[in-house]
């Protein structure tokens, strides 16, 4: 079945982010707006501080007096410079880390969730003809979700907005409810489908709260701040020459892209680094069948 193909369900789906460049739209909690940041800004902005941390730090080394650069004072400012670099490479590696994670439970949700609707589109198939309707819903539901959550490779317009206020997964459940099982093996595989539907409803709820797990602003304004003072050090001290120059350029963009990584990770529907549409491409074309 081809996902294009246009579905009368086509306004209604799971929503796991509102729009192709962010995972959640800009919105207000308690009173304060959040809005998600922008990982290829964040690190563009994150070389140009870095570096230009460094750029200021072999300024300084013509502006200040001898007696300020003396050897006492080298070994006080990597001393202090030891400090911040292990206080950053601590709170970067478990950014990366906790974004790793929150990446791989919503790609494991995703895998979960298409085996399942497999399995619910087989258990009313064993029912009878009389799922029909409830098979179609669900089919249509899968395709629009499809549409709206990886909306880049769409065909047609998935109607996000529609998509955000509705629930198509509570119409297969209301449509799976109207059934009403007439033998024991109807009632045990009806009793199945709920479950597998609630389980799927249930599925949505959890990888949506996982993906409103937004990186905390200051933290990220504080990391680069650190590493900044880092750099910093680093060109009080540095010969001047392009090669070390060069050095601090490459460890700066480095660092920067360490960054943006995690705030990649944070965005699993969107950017380079993404989770893949592929379990639920294969779980739509065994719908139906």
């Amino acid at each position: 079945m081809s996902v294009g193909k246009p579905c009368v369900q086509s306004s209604e789906g799971w929503v796991w982010h509102a729009n192709s460049t962010l995972l959640v739209e800009a919105g207000t909690v308690d009173g304060v707006l959040h809005v998600p940041m922008n990982p290829y800004l964040v690190g563009v902005l994150s070389v140009i501080s870095i570096f230009g941390g460094a750029l200021l730090g072999m300024r300084l080394q013509y502006m200040l007096p001898d007696h300020h650069l003396s050897k006492e004072t080298q070994d006080l400012v990597k001393l202090c410079a030891g400090i911040v670099a292990t206080l950053t490479a601590l709170v970067l590696g478990l950014l990366v880390s906790s974004a790793k994670s929150s990446f791989d439970a919503i790609n494991t949700g995703i895998v979960q969730a298409s085996a399942n609707i497999i399995f619910l589109d087989r258990t009313l198939a064993r029912y009878g003809p009389e799922t029909g309707p409830v098979r179609e819903q669900l089919r249509c539901t899968v395709a629009s979700d499809i549409n709206a959550v990886w909306p880049d490779e769409k065909i047609g317009e998935p109607g996000l907005q529609a998509v955000e206020r509705k629930n198509a997964m509570e119409s297969v459940q209301d449509k799976l409810n109207a059934i009403e099982p007439d033998t024991d093996a109807h009632r045990g595989m009806f009793s199945q489908a709920q479950q597998i539907s609630a389980s799927l409803a249930q599925s949505r709820w959890l990888m949506i709260e996982e993906t409103h797990n937004i990186l905390p602003h200051p933290l990220v304004v504080i990391l680069v701040f650190w590493l900044t003072l880092l750099f910093i050090s680093f060109g009080l001290f540095a010969p001047r020459n392009m090669t070390a120059i060069t050095v601090m350029f490459v460890g700066a963009c480095a660092i920067s892209v360490a960054i943006y990584l995690v705030l990649e990770l944070n965005h699993p529907f969107d950017g380079l680094v993404r989770v893949s549409s592929m379990p639920w491409r294969n779980a739509l074309q065994h719908l139906g069948r």
